[in-house]
């Protein structure tokens, strides 16, 4: 679907003075730069409005990083403070990406859309967006916002930073994995496949999820089941990754 951008929304405002530069005589005063920004993800499938607006977020501050594709939305969720998700992207539906990071990270989630109806709102908190936001849209409404999600995540409690089962236990911070105690040395994906069936224990996942989580857009057919094979031999049995067949893969006991 494509969308005219508003020029309202391209760019709200004035341009903002430069902090660290003293106002011209006679101006209005330079705005205080936020204490902490954010690193902050922008996912736009429109190239000029994700250029606006993260020109927008890095004079109030803040550290954004803009992705046109829900592909590589996933890929790099995880070293971001913040989420503004665009629901109409080249590739993947926002919603699905939506849900699909939900389903792993606890990363707040602003959607940003040009879908104003009431069901596209309710679908969107549904698939665990923290807020709901439609263009064209204030900038001002839009930093509020930001602010009011992370007050109310920064009050909830922390994810587990280790998954213990039984005798695997993940580090997930450090990005360290041991089996009765002994550390396992996995590369990045062995690391990220483990860790994404580990966090659903209980769960099968299916192939075609694990594939767009971990690998995003980059990947063969035989990807999975070369890392999956790896990551067997490297943990010490086949028992702790299990194969569902037709379906994808679930933690095991080892």
């Amino acid at each position: 679907m494509t969308h005219t951008p508003s020029p309202a929304l391209l760019e709200p405002f004035a341009p903002v003075p430069d902090p660290a530069r003293p106002p011209e005589p006679g101006g209005p005063p330079a705005p205080a730069r936020p204490p902490t920004g954010q690193r902050i993800l922008v996912v736009d499938g429109d190239a000029a409005l994700a250029g606006s607006l993260t020109a927008q977020l890095r004079r109030h501050g803040h550290d954004p990083v803009g992705v046109r594709h829900g592909s590589a939305a996933l890929q790099a969720y995880e070293d971001v403070e913040m989420v503004l998700l665009d629901l109409d992207l080249p590739d993947l539906d926002g919603l699905e990406v939506c849900r699909a990071i939900r389903e792993v990270s606890r990363v707040p989630i602003i959607i940003v859309t040009a879908r104003r109806s009431e069901l596209d709102c309710v679908l969107g908190l549904h698939a665990g967006a923290d807020d709901y936001v439609t263009k064209p849209y204030g900038l001002r409404e839009l930093m509020a916002r930001i602010e009011a999600v992370t007050r109310r995540t920064r009050w909830q409690p922390a994810t587990a930073r280790e998954l213990d089962h039984g005798r695997l236990r993940i580090d997930v911070d450090s990005r360290q994995v041991t089996v009765d105690d002994e550390p396992v040395a996995l590369t990045r994906k062995e690391f990220d496949l483990l860790y994404l069936l580990a966090s659903q224990p209980d769960t099968v996942i299916p192939r075609k999820q694990l594939l767009q989580q971990v690998w995003g857009d980059s990947w063969s057919r035989r990807t999975i089941d070369t890392h999956v094979s790896s990551l067997r031999g490297k943990l010490g049995g086949s028992g702790w990754v299990v194969t569902v067949r037709g379906v994808g893969f679930r933690l095991g006991t080892g």
